[in-house]
């Protein structure tokens, strides 16, 4: 009985050896909370289907957590390749509330952009590694290159939320890299020059009503800003603890939009009050800092980049959603990390810890 006892524990080591403990317990954590929320706001069908989804991401993140770096950095160029393909399909196949975003395989939708979340920081780190840092001009500009071509693509679809995050993690793994901060300067002031001509000539009507909410939600207070205020009014009814688990009446009484997709943090806050936003940020801020630490402690700089910018990353994506539902930053619709209902970007997301897993396990004698 007690060899049959240490054979099971030695085929449970070997298969759960390269994840991450105290990153993942924070990530079940964080799960588990999604599901309350969608439980509350969409019903038990919700959970189900995010619970799958979830199930999926969880066993890609265990799949490429045990793929060695080395092989990872090998494959980068192929997978940023092939995840340009559906990029591209979109275009032709591809359907969406505001333009084609989407691609409907039958059995799920898929939201293409999502892949490159993984694949671009990939090869942003991939090229960097190949090159002496700090990068120089023409490192900069290549690395820009990698970044530009997909960023233009998923801005084109149009998805300008999605687009500035997948850029934001391409520029994480050049700052990482040792990029000067005045480059990031220069394409602020950059973008502030053409920000007039994008107003008059790139935005949608759509996305200038976002910009216009944003910075008066009150003038149309019925109609392009009712999200914003509704997302506030649920958020401050909280309180301290919250009206309790399904007890939130926003959400129930369909006052909140989208509550389970781009406002599922304003249902929580409502429910749970600040005690449960201060637990969910508690939670994103390890999942953070372990993504930095796995960083700092890697010995090769692919691995370096890849897992800090993959942790960068993941802040901008808490900030930008706890930003819009609070009415300090526009309306993007841009989702809060597995706790919105939404299948691709879970699944993405999980799958891109996983490479920071990978990351932890990997351990180079002379830093290739």
């Amino acid at each position: 009985m007690s060899d049959f006892l240490r054979w099971l524990g030695d085929i449970g080591h070997r298969a759960t050896r390269t994840l991450d403990w105290p990153l993942l317990l924070a990530l079940l954590a964080l799960m588990s909370v999604g599901l309350a929320v969608m439980r509350s706001a969409g019903g038990d069908g919700l959970v189900i289907a995010q619970g799958s989804r979830f199930a999926v991401g969880l066993a890609a993140m265990w799949l490429l957590s045990r793929v060695p770096v080395p092989r990872l950095r090998a494959w980068t160029p192929l997978i940023y390749g092939l995840s340009m393909l559906p990029l591209l399909a979109v275009f032709v196949l591809g359907t969406g509330k505001y333009g084609r975003q989407w691609l409907d395989l039958k059995v799920f939708y898929l939201q293409p952009a999502e892949l490159l979340k993984i694949s671009l920081p990939m090869m942003a780190a991939w090229y960097l590694h190949r090159v002496p840092l700090p990068p120089r001009i023409p490192a900069v500009l290549a690395t820009a290159v990698i970044i530009g071509v997909p960023t233009t693509l998923i801005m084109l679809q149009p998805d300008f939320g999605t687009g500035v995050l997948i850029a934001a993690s391409g520029v994480f793994v050049l700052l990482l890299a040792g990029l000067p901060w005045w480059w990031v300067g220069v394409a602020v002031a950059g973008v502030a020059a053409v920000a007039p001509v994008a107003w008059f000539w790139l935005l949608k009507p759509y996305q200038k009503d976002r910009i216009l909410m944003f910075l008066d939600p009150e003038s149309d207070a019925l109609g392009a800003g009712w999200n914003i205020i509704q997302s506030k009014i649920a958020i401050g009814s909280g309180g301290f603890d919250g009206k309790g688990w399904g007890l939130g009446s926003q959400s129930h009484l369909n006052f909140i939009p989208e509550q389970t997709t781009d406002f599922a943090f304003s249902v929580l806050s409502e429910e749970f009050g600040w005690i449960g936003v201060a637990t969910v940020l508690a939670l994103y801020l390890v999942v953070i800092a372990r993504c930095l630490w796995i960083a700092a402690q890697s010995r090769d700089t692919y691995s370096r980049l890849l897992a800090g910018a993959t942790g960068l990353a993941f802040f901008v994506y808490v900030l930008v959603n706890g930003g819009m539902i609070s009415g300090l930053l526009p309306v993007v619709g841009v989702p809060m990390p597995l706790i919105s209902y939404g299948g691709t970007s879970a699944v993405s997301l999980l799958a891109s810890l996983g490479l920071v897993m990978a990351v932890r396990e990997y351990r180079p004698v002379h830093g290739y």
